[in-house]
């Protein structure tokens, strides 16, 4: 009796460029955990001008890092939807990168750079819950992923992404930093810190929605108006780059609360959508 061989097994399938933009990300968040080691290790215990020159140096590079993955987190999506190369694979490693870029720099700077002196370490506890709530939020992301989907269902984020999060965080200390030219004698705005961190943990968990501008691609189309806030925005951040972050990280989380009450026609120009693909149901949700 002839023996039939076993069945090979299903090689797992990777796409590049998608998951190369990932690893993008994952590299600018171990960068920027790295860096803002550097700036703890430059401060110490002193508090001399020298010291704080270091170290904010350090922080600010670590803010780009994160930026950068940022970019990096969007470019991955894009790639995957324009090659049609999206993958479970492309999902799992980008919550990993997630949770690093997103979750661990951000928790780390503020714990460190921000937060430290805050009596009976609260800090290290707001930090701490920060990064908890990011890391199940990618959890609840991942799960929905996969779920079936409704036909009202448009695609959105539900809770504020950790990216936006992040960057939020980023882009404010950044600001504070850079106006109190001190990276922990900030007075009342390290409480404020404290409670903006806070809040971002429980939005990332809300059932809040949010856009997620999964329709902006070479092919989109929008109004005249759209077009022109689009390059006085890119404008704005070019010169006054300490700044516009903030405001942008600002408008995004506030648009979610008032997203309900604004017609369908403003949210299409804001969103990039065509009216004609709102009325049809969309092939993925987040």
């Amino acid at each position: 009796m002839k023996e039939s061989n076993p069945p090979p097994s299903e090689e797992l399938k990777i796409p590049f460029l998608p998951n190369l933009m990932t690893a993008g990300n994952l590299c600018c968040g171990f960068l920027a955990v790295l860096w803002i080691h550097y700036g703890i290790g430059a401060v110490g215990t002193s508090k001399d001008a020298v010291s704080f020159l270091l170290a904010k140096r350090h922080y600010e590079i670590a803010i780009l890092f994160i930026f950068g993955s940022c970019i990096f987190d969007l470019l991955d999506g894009r790639m995957a939807r324009l090659t049609g190369q999206d993958s479970p694979f492309g999902r799992e490693f980008d919550s990993l990168a997630d949770i690093i870029s997103f979750g661990m720099a951000p928790a780390m700077l503020l714990a460190k750079a921000v937060l430290f002196e805050l009596p009976n370490n609260v800090g290290w506890g707001i930090a701490m819950l920060y990064l908890l709530c990011g890391a199940m939020r990618l959890a609840r992301f991942n799960c929905l992923a996969v779920m079936p989907k409704k036909p009202n269902d448009h695609g959105d984020f539900i809770g504020i992404p950790i990216p936006m999060a992040a960057g939020f965080i980023a882009s404010l200390t950044m600001l504070l930093i850079h106006y109190y030219q001190n990276d922990k004698d900030l007075g009342m705005w390290k409480y404020a810190l404290a409670a903006t961190m806070l809040i971002l943990s429980f939005l990332m968990m809300s059932k809040i929605r949010y856009p997620s501008f999964k329709k902006i691609d070479a092919r989109a189309r929008s109004s005249i108006w759209t077009l022109m806030a689009a390059a006085v925005t890119i404008m704005l951040i070019a010169t006054y780059h300490y700044h516009a972050p903030v405001v942008l990280f600002s408008a995004y989380l506030l648009y979610g609360f008032v997203r309900p009450w604004i017609s369908q026609r403003w949210q299409r120009d804001i969103e990039w959508e065509d009216e004609e693909e709102d009325s049809t149901p969309p092939n993925s949700v987040s």
